[in-house]
């Protein structure tokens, strides 16, 4: 089958905004902090869809549900527009399950690049305060202070990120083996 270069660019663009959005829900669900350039960049991009969707839907503790309903939006749109220009026509659960299971995966995502960047930055510039490298280790620190405590650092060898990871990848196959990847 030859691929449609019209699909690629849909998929490129949806999954880009879609990881800004899931962004944004991470950054309030951390707390981190709002004053960063990099922040300021996410929250500039999503606020003209976010900030109606506030009026309607509140927050739920620290998860900001807009950002969520947004990421499930940009997601089922994606899959809708991909699916259309393949002549596919699916279920409504389908997409239901497609939508959850493809930002759950995405999401899982997000935290596998931002703990591979926190990993590489602990090697090549521990401490840097580079913006980029002080959002990746506010957005990583809730994932290593929750692995540390069932395994601490053995002897100033913290284990964490190998944990993580497995943790991580495991998740992503599993939701690839059950329909998406």
């Amino acid at each position: 089958m030859q691929s449609n270069p019209f699909v690629m660019l849909i998929q490129v663009i949806g999954n880009l905004y879609l990881f800004i959005v899931l962004l944004r829900m991470v950054l309030q669900l951390t707390r981190a902090d709002f004053y960063n350039p990099i922040s300021q960049g996410v929250v500039k991009a999503t606020s003209p869809f976010i900030i109606p969707l506030r009026k309607i839907i509140p927050s739920i503790g620290r998860l900001d549900t807009a950002s969520l309903v947004l990421a499930l939006i940009v997601q089922l749109l994606t899959l809708l527009l991909i699916n259309f220009m393949h002549g596919v026509n699916a279920q409504p659960m389908q997409y239901f399950i497609a939508t959850v299971v493809g930002v759950l995966y995405h999401l899982l995502d997000l935290y596998f690049w931002a703990m591979l960047i926190s990993v590489i930055l602990s090697w090549v510039a521990p401490g840097a305060n580079h913006p980029g490298a002080m959002l990746v280790a506010q957005i990583t620190a809730p994932l290593y202070s929750a692995c540390q405590r069932v395994i601490p650092p053995l002897g100033g060898l913290d284990l964490s990120p190998i944990f993580i990871f497995l943790a991580i990848s495991f998740s992503k196959q599993a939701l690839a083996f059950y329909g998406f990847g």
